[in-house]
C-alpha cells in the first residue's frame, strides 16, 4: 500500500513529464481567463462601449445556436416517450434539458447586460424612466415604444405597463430634463432592445421545451406546483440538482420582481413571493392566507426537487402526497375555532352534611354570637342618615344606634356567660398590693377584665389575722383548751 509521501513523488513525476504541454495549456487557460473577465466585467465596461456586438457576445456563439435549433427541432417532433426507460443521466434529451437550464441562466446575464447598456444610452433623453421600470424586458419595450418622442401623450403604452405606472410615467415626462438623443445613439438603442426581446423569446421558447418534459425529468415537482412553474423554477436555479441543493426560503423568492407601487397601498402587494405565486394552490387560497401558503409551498418543492434529483419516485406519488397535505393544511387554517364548551355545574350531594354539635358547638356558637348592638349598627333607617365615627358620612357608622326609631330606650351591652367565666376566674387571682402597710401601698389595682380597679389593701390584714396564721403567730393568741369528755 502506497504511502502519502509516495503517492505526492507520483505526482510530481507526472508534472515534470508533461512540462513540455504547460506553455499551451497556459495560452489557452489564460485566453479563457480574459473572456471570463471580459464578460464578467461587461456590465461595467459597457458604459465605454460604442458598438453593441462588443457588448452582447451570446447569440452569435456556436452554444447558443446549436441549443436553440435543437430545442425548435424537439418542440415540432413533440415528446418522445419511448425514451423513459433509460437512465437519466444517458439519456440525450435529458442532456439538453441540462443545457437548456444552464443557456436559461446565460440568457438572464445577457439580458441584464443589453439592460445596462439601453440605460446608459437613454438615460440622456428619459433619465427618470429607469426608476419607474424595473424590469429589463418592460424597461426595452417602453424605451423602443417611446423612442424619441418628447410628448408622451401621443404614444401609447398601453397593455406594456400598468395603468398606474403610465399615469406616472405621463406626468414625469412631462417635467423631465432630457433630450432627444441623437439618430446614431437612437438607432443602438433601438437595436440593442430588439435583441433584448429575441433573448427573451428564446428563453420562452426554452422554457417551453422544458415545460413539455417536466412530467418525465421531474414529476413530483410538477405535480405540486405545475409544470409551467416548475420550468421556471429549474430555469432560475440553473437545472435540478441545483434547485434540490436550495432552501426553502430562496425558493420562495425565485422569479420575484421589484415592484414599484407609484405610492400606492402595499396592502394587495405580495413583495416576496416570486413564481410561486401563478401555481394554482397559491390563487386559490383566501388573501390572509397567502404568505404562510407560500412558505408552505416551497419547503414541500423542495423536498419534490430532492426527490426528483435521485429519481427517489417517478411516477410522481410523493409529489401528490405532498400536494394533498398542502391541501388539508390550508382547509385546517380556515376551519373557524372550536365552541367554548359550557362548564357544567357540579353535581349536588344528596346526602345530608355531617354537622357538629353538642356542648361545644353551643359554647363557640355563643362565643361569636352578633349581639344586639351589632345588629342595630349592621341596620339603616331607611330616609334617615346615619351618624358616623367622624361626621359627615366618614369613618365608621352607627347605622341605627342612638336615632329615635330604633323602638328601643336603651342598649346594653350584655355580658355573655364565657365572658363572665372569664371575669371571675381573673378575679379569684389577686391583683391588688401587698398587705404591707407601707408610704407606696395604692388602691389601685391593674386587671385584665375591667381595667383599673379599687382595692381595699386591709383586707388582706383581715383573713391574715384570722386562721391558722392568728393561732401560731398572733402576739396575743393563747394555747386553746380542748375539753376532754
Amino acid at each position: 500500500m502506497a504511502t502519502l509521501a509516495d503517492s505526492f513523488l507520483a505526482d510530481l513525476d507526472e508534472l515534470s513529464d508533461n512540462e513540455a504541454e504547460i506553455p499551451e495549456d497556459n495560452d489557452v487557460d489564460a485566453a479563457d481567463m480574459e473572456e471570463d473577465v471580459d464578460g464578467d466585467l461587461a456590465d461595467l465596461e459597457n458604459l465605454n462601449y460604442d458598438d453593441l456586438d462588443s457588448v452582447s457576445k451570446l447569440q452569435k456563439t456556436q452554444r447558443y445556436i446549436a441549443i436553440i435549433q435543437k430545442v425548435e427541432e424537439a418542440l415540432k417532433m413533440g415528446s418522445d416517450v419511448s425514451t423513459q426507460g433509460v437512465d437519466l443521466e444517458d439519456d440525450p434529451e435529458y442532456q439538453l434539458i441540462v443545457d437548456c437550464n444552464a443557456l436559461s441562466v446565460d440568457i438572464e446575464n445577457e439580458i441584464v447586460i443589453i439592460h445596462n447598456f439601453i440605460r446608459e444610452k437613454y438615460r440622456l433623453k428619459f433619465p427618470e424612466l429607469e426608476s419607474l421600470v424595473h424590469h429589463p424586458i418592460d424597461y426595452a419595450r417602453v424605451v423602443k415604444k417611446i423612442g424619441n418622442e418628447m410628448d408622451l401623450t401621443l404614444v401609447d403604452l398601453e397593455g406594456l405597463l400598468p395603468s398606474a405606472i403610465i399615469m406616472v410615467v405621463s406626468v414625469t415626462a412631462s417635467t423631465t430634463t432630457g433630450k432627444p438623443l441623437p439618430e446614431e445613439v437612437l438607432s443602438k438603442t433601438v437595436e440593442a432592445c430588439d435583441r433584448a426581446l429575441v433573448l427573451d423569446s428564446a428563453k420562452k421558447k426554452v422554457l417551453d421545451f422544458v415545460e413539455s418534459r417536466m412530467g418525465y425529468i421531474a414529476p413530483n415537482l410538477s405535480s405540486i406546483v405545475g409544470s409551467a412553474v416548475a420550468a421556471k423554477l429549474m430555469g432560475t436555479a440553473g437545472g435540478l440538482a441545483s434547485l434540490a441543493k436550495m432552501p426553502a426560503c430562496n425558493v420562495q423568492l425565485l422569479g420575484a420582481k421589484k415592484k414599484n407601487l407609484a405610492g400606492f397601498s402595499t396592502a394587495t402587494s405580495q413583495f416576496r413571493v416570486g413564481y410561486l405565486e401563478q401555481t394554482e394552490i397559491f390563487q386559490t387560497t383566501p388573501p390572509s392566507l397567502r404568505m404562510r401558503a407560500c412558505r408552505l409551498l416551497a419547503a414541500k418543492s423542495t423536498l419534490a426537487a430532492r426527490v426528483d434529483s435521485i429519481r427517489g419516485d417517478p411516477s410522481g406519488n410523493t409529489g401528490r402526497a405532498f400536494k394533498d397535505e398542502i391541501h388539508k393544511k390550508i382547509e385546517k387554517w380556515q376551519e373557524p375555532p372550536p365552541a367554548k364548551q359550557p362548564k357544567p355545574l357540579p353535581v349536588p350531594d344528596s346526602e345530608p352534611k355531617k354537622k357538629r354539635g353538642g356542648r361545644r358547638l353551643r359554647k363557640m356558637k355563643e362565643r361569636y354570637a352578633i349581639t344586639d348592638m351589632r345588629k342595630l349598627a349592621n341596620r339603616m333607617q331607611f330616609g334617615v342618615p346615619e351618624e358616623s365615627s367622624l361626621g359627615d358620612g366618614l369613618g365608621e357608622g352607627y347605622g341605627m344606634l342612638g336615632q329615635a326609631g330604633s323602638g328601643k330606650l336603651r342598649v346594653s351591652v350584655g355580658q355573655s356567660k364565657l365572658a363572665a367565666k372569664v371575669a371571675k376566674r381573673f378575679k379569684e387571682k389577686n391583683y391588688g398590693s401587698s398587705g404591707a402597710t407601707s408610704g407606696l401601698t395604692s388602691s389601685l389595682a391593674f386587671t385584665p377584665v375591667q381595667g383599673i380597679e379599687l382595692t381595699n389593701p386591709q383586707a388582706h390584714a383581715h383573713q391574715l389575722g384570722s386562721g391558722t396564721q392568728s393561732t401560731y403567730f398572733s402576739e396575743t393568741g393563747t394555747f386553746s383548751k380542748i375539753k376532754r369528755t
